[in-house]
């Protein structure tokens, strides 16, 4: 066992010491790599020290398309429907504006700009008084995000 375990570490330590012959020096130019000592002098690349570098080509990047088109396989749409499609999807959105706004509104009365009604909890206990004052204002922001995302929408449409 010792001698199988002496073996295997002369051998590491044989590979260890070998030259690696098949590796040139490689330098760094920017984000590119060359081995041709002649093109790194006249560039300025800097010498890769420490390891071995590996660099895989890849291909060229397609060019940017146009904007997309619908595929040939695309089900067609008629513009009277599209037309429909476009105003349910208008109504629904204004529905949803109502809401949101109806319950904005109704967070902003709560909030009472930062002083909402204490309770009798909250008059003995003044943290939770803050903690639910601290909710609010986070609901009311909310709120409010959501209807100026609602609105963007809207605009979006028109």
């Amino acid at each position: 066992m010792k001698a199988a375990l002496f073996a295997l570490t002369v051998l590491a330590g044989a590979s260890v010491l070998q030259p690696a012959g098949a590796q040139d020096r490689i330098y760094r130019c920017g984000n590119e790599y060359t081995n041709n000592v002649q093109q790194a002098k006249e560039r300025g690349c800097k010498l890769v020290e420490g390891g071995n570098v590996t660099v895989l080509q890849s291909s060229k990047p397609a060019q940017a398309a146009a904007p997309a088109a619908s595929p040939a396989n695309a089900p067609k749409v008629s513009p009277a429907d599209q037309k429909a499609r476009d105003s349910d999807a208008r109504a629904i959105l204004e529905d949803e504006l109502r809401k949101a706004e109806a319950r904005l509104a109704e967070l902003r009365k709560e909030y009472n700009d930062g002083a909402p009604q204490r309770n009798a909890l909250e008059l003995r206990n003044p943290q939770v008084y803050m903690e639910r004052t601290a909710d609010l204002k986070a609901r009311v922001e909310r709120a409010e995000s959501d209807v100026a995302g609602i609105r963007r929408e809207l605009e979006r449409l028109k």
